[in-house]
């Protein structure tokens, strides 16, 4: 059942929200042991919401269980973002998101897994159990929103997940589970209450099995926040129509076979596209991106200390030794990587050489984007190279190989841009997903062309 056939049934009286919330919540105790998508499952908040919607149905969203990505805040849940080091924080105030949620009704059901902190494309990072791909246990969902897409995808009810991208984790798992995900542009939904990972590349985005459902939650949760300085008024561009759509070339170099499947889902739509070049953000994104999100999450994390929030020690070390002994016991290794490299890139001597030069290759890259969408409405390409891989396929990877997973999604987020993930169609019985990329705050352009495949 779709979101609003079923928020109609909670308005007229004929779906119980209780009703529903305990058997989505009985779902979850039933699979989650198989398929570890949720780090904390919030019973008793969703049914008192769904007591009172079904008191009182009233919301654009009403009765409709969410689920949100473990680094958005809400008050006295556990909030860990999937991170040892964070075990036992409860936030004492709710994200922007989770207060505009529930003023309309909906159900807040849990925190979903995801890599610690975001690092990660396949959300095997965690510091919980690793989540396992819907279709297939062997397989990896994607990261760093895996928990999101994959109960997104595996979740017999209405619900709709809150997921968090910085450099492609809502794009990537819906490309793996088979689902849709709309990333917007920087800063046309707050990040207040969101734990960040990298300031200017945060974005907080829907994820959903059907379009029309992602667009009703995301009307909900866009707009400004005078909490958050780099939130935009609402002013989505209302030019929707689409006639011309550029396909980025040197994404194509992949597996014949997903090649085809997205060529064909293109030829379904009947509207001209043309293969175009886009070399500075295919040769320069990930470097550039993986230095800027590295510099600045390296920052971030320095206020996990010990101190403040989450796990404590016994002050019986003098102040470095008690600080780098909390972080050697729970960082996990590839937050510790990416800490040593994003300390590494902004030394005195190096920030030249890097972190600058990364900032500079960004504005290139946004210019680029934007050079094109003068000449086309959108811009597409497949959203991952290759299917949801096997976890025996991910040991065996490089931390360089894993970075390059990102290729084609660090784009449009080094960038800000909107987009949004669709699946295309199966390979090897496994999801293939396309992505469309619209200019900044072109989100309703996006929207419109997924629903013409009728999604």
């Amino acid at each position: 059942m779709r979101a609003k056939e079923y928020i109609t049934g909670v308005k007229s009286g004929k779906i119980s929200a209780v009703n529903t919330v305990k058997s989505i919540l009985s779902e979850i105790k039933k699979i989650n042991n198989d398929y570890n998508y949720f780090n904390n499952v919030t019973e008793n908040l969703a049914l008192e919401l769904a007591e009172k919607i079904d008191k009182n149905p009233k919301g654009k969203l009403a009765g409709l269980p969410i689920s949100l990505k473990d680094d958005i805040c809400v008050k006295g849940v556990e909030t860990t973002c999937s991170s040892n080091i964070l075990r036992g924080y409860k936030p004492i105030f709710n994200a922007t998101v989770v207060n505009k949620l529930i003023s309309e009704g909906a159900v807040i059901i849990g925190k979903t897994n995801q890599d610690a902190f975001g690092f990660g494309s396949f959300n095997v990072n965690t510091d919980y159990k690793v989540p396992r791909n819907p279709r297939d246990k062997t397989r990896v969902t994607g990261g760093s929103s895996g928990g999101a897409a994959g109960f997104t995808a595996l979740t017999e009810f209405p619900h709709v997940a809150i997921g968090e991208s910085t450099g492609g984790s809502i794009a990537a798992p819906c490309s793996f589970c088979g689902i849709q995900g709309l990333t917007p542009t920087y800063g046309v939904v707050s990040r207040y209450g969101l734990i960040d990972y990298a300031n200017s590349l945060d974005k907080i985005g829907v994820i959903g099995k059907y379009l029309d459902d992602v667009e009703l939650v995301f009307d909900v949760i866009k707009g400004k926040d005078n909490k958050d300085s780099t939130s935009l008024y609402d002013e989505l561009s209302s030019n929707n129509e689409v006639k011309t759509i550029g396909l980025i070339k040197e994404t194509l170099d992949i597996d014949p076979k997903i090649k085809d499947l997205i060529l064909k889902k293109l030829d379904e739509l009947n509207i001209e596209y043309e293969k175009i070049s886009l070399p500075l953000a295919s040769k320069y994104s990930l470097a550039s991106y993986y230095v800027i999100a590295m510099a600045e999450a390296s920052t971030n994390l320095n206020k996990y200390c010990g101190m403040r929030y989450g796990q404590e020690e016994k002050l019986n070390l003098s102040y470095n030794e008690y600080f780098s002994n909390v972080r050697t016991t729970y960082f996990n290794k590839e937050a510790k990587r990416r800490i040593i490299l994003g300390t590494f890139t902004r030394m005195a001597g190096y920030r030249d050489a890097f972190y600058l030069k990364a900032m500079k290759m960004r504005t290139l890259i946004i210019n680029e984007y934007k050079k094109a969408f003068r000449r086309y409405d959108l811009i597409v390409s497949p959203t991952m190279p290759i299917i949801a891989p096997k976890f025996s396929e991910v040991g065996k990877l490089s931390p360089a190989e894993s970075y390059m997973m990102d290729v084609m999604t660090v784009g449009p987020n080094l960038a800000g841009l909107p987009h949004l993930s669709l699946n295309a169609g199966d390979f090897n019985k496994m999801p293939v997903g396309i992505m469309f990329i619209g200019n900044h705050l072109d989100e309703k352009k996006l929207l419109g062309m997924g629903k013409k495949y009728g999604i």
